[in-house]
């Protein structure tokens, strides 16, 4: 890999954002075809009920409709869910015959304009005969609750069993126990979900939609339709993030699509915010029981944890996320025991899916908790508990208990580097006086320490690069950007390898017909993926390059160079090298290539580095927490994140800024509520608190660089792990600031009246 010299390691500015500044770049509202008719959904305001009746006739006399719509009229096959999960969870694009959430797509109506659409919704009268409610997903597995799907017998949708030795904890001198509440959140991008499709004259579908993964939406939605793959073009534009929420199908985009093909003409979906409050895929939803065996010095001797996980009315890929849950359990400790079992259950909410760390976030959750509960439960110092028991550099590679193929791991120099940066030992300094004076402010210190999975599963990308007759380079991914910067930094990689300027190079994504395979962007995969595909493509157009130039010089490929200024032609011969445009010219004439040469000046490939990765990292959250109103406020928030060799600094800060808000957010203000029949209580973001920039202290963000060997580049994902790190390390920091109080833990949200109740219980209520 080059250093010196390179742009490679160096902060280059993002190139996408002048466009997005300047409002040029097109969003998927921003498309209206001609003839564009709009749909809006009847959903349903019952959690669980039959539907014994539907009047669409007020609906469909209004002013331009088109039609009103049914499950019993559009006869649509259910959708298909998670594979591992039985069929019988798949949810029909409209309900048929019952409703199981708030939000359940009951009917759609097809109209001219967005606003008559709407209105003539509103007219659509729907009879329900009430049916009981599961909210929580422990009483949902109780005996005697109702089952949501009759024909699957009760509400488990799937379990993960990972050990069943009742004996585990036996040798342990100190057993610490924890009920932890990872709770359910709403991914909220700043951009809701949506589809516009377009019939064409040879009877497919060209899609523009709004999506973390084209090819996702692409074949699934071509199958529910009745088309080939080929048959559907899917267009990501410009997408206002997703955070895990937008990588696959929804049913709103199966009705949309069949109705474009009944109509033969454009329809368009938009959602609306409150619309995507109860519609969009929720995250998290965990009830972890953990203990952990030690003995009295603080070595760790066994984990063992249960997990409820809540999948929503229609289980899918949220079932599934436990299992990750269970992959990451063991951590960044050397634990010689891990016992997870885990379930996952149907209720009457919205159903849960990926969201920005989609099951690993969870497993560092309880993890970290944990610890901090063993540290005051031996009077041990947070730091130094988890230092003792970290796995030790060279362990790796590794393969955990859990099966996680650990690559490279110096989890230490993270912490410590944490703590320097955060100033560790003044802040207990100050702790200590405050608590000594009766400080109505306590001061908190919360620690975490994380390893993540990335590319789980998805080692494999698509890359092309193509050289142009006028110089410029064209290269092509399968990942899909949503603002993480992908189009900066795989300009950077191919004009690092080409000797060419930035400018240079224009990266072609998120089209099915300019792209011809990628599994989309998700997992912190793309630059460790992508970047190594377009890594080893140019490397293979710089090497067919030295052999057309050599052809042309009458000279040895063996002494031909990449001279200065994006030039080929013999070392120390600069004067006749040749340009890209010239090469790429000679490449396309047969009377000046080689006789043996195929093709353009061009190269694609899927690279596969046979793995996962894994970043790990330390956080340090420093808090303020008023004891007479239970306000938290964080002051600091310290986050060293090793993701391997690092491309563009900028880009990997901006990732950490993002993923620590959310984070923290998470820890401080989110939460996804429903009373007890089920009904949303944060359906809009009046009710569900979702803070700003203002909220939040300007994040400390530095990093230790541990290569991994299992790409070119040396590259890990960034894009989640200030999300996996900071939550707990702000829960530990808000507890700290009371334990002197005695308290030991608090379920998140730490909202002023659960910690101001959590005082007062404390102090007797005096």
């Amino acid at each position: 890999m080059p250093t010196s010299g390179s742009i490679l390691g160096n902060p280059v500015r993002r190139v996408e954002d002048p466009r997005i500044l300047r409002g040029e770049a097109k969003y998927f509202d921003d498309l209206s075809p001609a003839g564009t008719a709009h749909v809006a959904f009847v959903r349903s305001t019952t959690a669980h009920a039959r539907v014994t009746a539907i009047d669409t006739v007020d609906a469909e006399s209004m002013p331009g409709v088109l039609g009103v719509h049914t499950n019993d009229t559009l006869g649509l096959a259910p959708v298909q869910g998670f594979v591992m999960l039985p069929p019988t969870f798949n949810r029909p694009p409209l309900a048929d015959g019952v409703v199981r959430f708030v939000g359940d797509i009951v009917a759609v109506v097809v109209a001219e304009t967005r606003a008559q659409a709407v209105d003539a919704a509103e007219l659509v009268v729907v009879d329900y005969d009430p049916l009981p409610v599961v909210v929580d997903p422990e009483a949902a597995l109780a005996d005697g609750a109702t089952v949501l799907f009759p024909e699957h017998g009760s509400n488990l949708a799937i379990e993960f069993n990972f050990g069943e030795d009742p004996e585990i904890l036996e040798g342990a001198e100190v057993v610490v126990q924890g009920r932890f509440v990872n709770q359910r959140v709403a991914p909220v991008p700043m951009e809701s979900n949506g589809i516009l499709v377009e019939p064409t004259s040879e009877g497919g579908l060209d899609v523009t939609v709004p999506t973390q993964s084209p090819f996702g939406v692409r074949d699934p939605l071509a199958a529910a339709v009745g088309l080939e793959s080929e048959q559907v073009h899917v267009l990501a534009p410009a997408v206002g993030g997703g955070f895990g929420a937008k990588t696959g199908l929804y049913c709103e985009f199966v009705i949309a699509a069949t109705l474009a093909q009944r109509l033969s003409r454009p329809v368009k979906w938009t959602e609306t915010r409150s619309e995507n409050m109860l519609a969009m895929t929720h995250g998290r939803g965990q009830i972890q029981l953990v203990e952990l065996g030690l003995r009295r010095d603080g070595t760790m001797v066994a984990l063992r944890v249960k997990v409820i996980c809540d999948a929503g009315g229609y289980p899918g890929i949220g079932a599934f996320l436990p299992f990750l849950t269970r992959t990451m359990a063991q951590g960044v400790y050397a634990i010689p025991k891990v016992q997870l079992n885990a379930v996952s259950a149907a209720t009457n909410t919205t159903p849960t899916a990926a969201y920005r760390g989609a099951g690993r976030p969870e497993a560092t959750a309880f993890l970290e908790r944990i610890v901090d509960m063993a540290a005051d439960e031996l009077d041990l110092d947070p730091v130094e508990i988890r230092k003792q028991n970290f796995l030790a550099p060279d362990a790796f590679p590794l393969t955990t208990l859990t099966g996680a193929n650990y690559d490279v791991g110096e989890y230490a120099k993270a912490l410590d580097e944490a703590c320097r940066v955060a100033g560790y030992e003044e802040l207990r300094a100050e702790q200590r006086a405050r608590r000594a004076s009766g400080d109505v402010r306590q001061l908190g210190i919360g620690v975490s320490a994380y390893v993540e999975i990335t590319a789980g599963g998805m080692f494999q990308e698509f890359g092309g690069v193509e050289v142009q007759t006028d110089g410029t380079v064209v290269a092509r991914v399968g990942t899909s950007a949503h603002g993480q910067g992908h189009e900066t930094a795989f300009s950077m990689i191919v004009a690092e390898l080409l000797g060419v300027a930035i400018e240079q190079v224009r990266v072609v994504q998120s089209d099915t017909a300019l792209v011809p395979r990628g599994g989309g962007t998700m997992g912190s995969r793309s630059l460790q993926t992508a970047g190594s595909a377009l890594y080893r493509a140019s490397e293979e157009v710089l090497e067919r390059a030295r052999r057309l130039a050599a052809h042309l010089l009458e000279a040895s490929a063996d002494d031909v160079v990449l001279h200065d200024g994006g030039r080929l032609g013999v070392a120390g011969v600069p004067a006749t090298a040749l340009s890209w445009a010239e090469l790429a010219e000679a490449a396309q004439d047969p009377a000046r290539r080689p006789a043996d040469w195929e093709g353009a000046l061009a190269s694609e490939l899927d690279f596969n580095q046979g793995d996962a990765t894994y970043p790990f990292g330390a956080h340090v959250a420093v808090v303020e927490v008023d004891t007479e109103t239970g306000r938290v406020e964080l002051l600091r928030h310290v986050a060293v994140d090793d993701c391997g060799r690092i491309l563009n600094p900028l880009l990997v800060a901006g990732q950490q800024h993002g993923g620590i808000a959310q984070g923290v957010s998470q820890a401080l203000y989110e939460q996804v509520l429903y009373d007890d029949d089920a009904n949303p209580l944060t359906g809009n973001l009046m009710d569900y608190a979702m803070p700003s920039a203002a909220e939040f202290p300007s994040f400390e963000v530095t990093n230790t660089q541990t290569p991994t060997p299992l790409n070119p580049l040396g590259a890990k994902g960034i894009g989640e792990s200030g999300t996996i790190g900071s939550t707990p390390a702000l829960q530990n920091a808000v507890v700290d600031a009371l334990s002197h109080l005695g308290i030991r833990h608090l379920d998140m949200p730490l909202t002023a009246e659960r910690v101001w109740r959590a005082i007062e219980d404390a102090r007797g209520g005096t």
